[in-house]
């Protein structure tokens, strides 16, 4: 644990990938994606496209959109790529008129069922010991993260059981808007009635989440190392007020806080 002297918070805003899970790329998620793909397909009657075609277009599409989420930590206020932009454009743009079409209006399931195929999640270590210690103290907890889609967030947290100890959810693909654009950290606030100044943002990478923390005026922007934390896409001048290595370790620093303001 690296930190400065910090304000107590009233709130707690997580990054969700990172912060309270830490996610394992699946290798299947392309072809198990393309089949299903492939068999919506065949179902209306378009029988143009392979499997191989469309695995290599859902790849060429991921590394696309991986791509574009760098160059958007580069912007001031970054809005959030459509589900249906993504799909008509990123996987779909040379395809049949009727395979596009098809994707295209599907494109808010797909994005589900890609989040879902593409990762296997875990809780990172301390989470739950971390989010009682926030309800002890009377302090609420958001989750503040960018999403393709949230919603497969919401699903794990419930079945994980930690959605009743979270007074918010904020994803960028249900608002429009994605880090290290400030305002989805500001619309928290408004959203728990504090300032940001009075709360700390916790994420795992510097260009979206240290951004973002500092644009907004966080009260600490705290950095919490996962396996893709120093891969940095370009260089950041924005550092962190405190570096901590995982949940447990952040309800120490958090716990530290309460010997200064009892």
């Amino acid at each position: 644990m690296i930190a400065a002297r910090l304000p107590r918070p009233r709130a707690l805003l997580l990054d969700f990938g990172g912060v309270v899970v830490q996610s394992e790329r699946r290798d299947t998620w392309v072809t198990e994606l393309a089949t299903e793909i492939v068999a919506m397909l065949g179902a209306a009657g378009c029988t143009e496209l392979t499997i191989d075609d469309v695995v290599r277009d859902v790849r060429a599409a991921a590394a696309a959109d991986s791509a574009w989420k760098n160059a958007m930590s580069r912007l001031s206020a970054p809005a959030e790529l459509t589900w249906r932009m993504y799909w008509s454009e990123f996987v779909a743009a040379d395809w049949p008129e009727q395979a596009r079409a098809l994707v295209t209006s599907q494109a808010w399931l797909l994005c589900r069922r890609q989040g879902e195929l593409r990762s296997t999640r875990f809780a990172r270590n301390g989470i739950e010991d971390l989010l009682r210690g926030a309800r002890e103290r009377a302090i609420p907890v958001a989750i503040v993260s960018n999403a393709m889609s949230g919603i497969v967030h919401r699903d794990w947290l419930a079945q994980a059981g930690l959605d009743k100890d979270l007074a918010l959810q904020l994803y960028s693909d249900e608002l429009g808007i994605r880090k290290p654009n400030p305002e989805l950290i500001r619309l928290a606030c408004r959203a728990l009635a504090v300032a940001p100044s009075d709360a700390w943002y916790v994420g795992d990478n510097f260009d979206r989440d240290v951004v973002c923390g500092i644009r907004a005026g966080v009260g600490a922007t705290v950095l919490m190392t996962a396996r893709s934390t120093h891969d940095l896409p370009f260089v950041v001048a924005q550092t962190p007020d405190a570096v901590v290595d995982d949940p447990a370790d952040l309800l120490r620093l958090l716990t530290r806080t309460d010997e200064r303001h009892p």
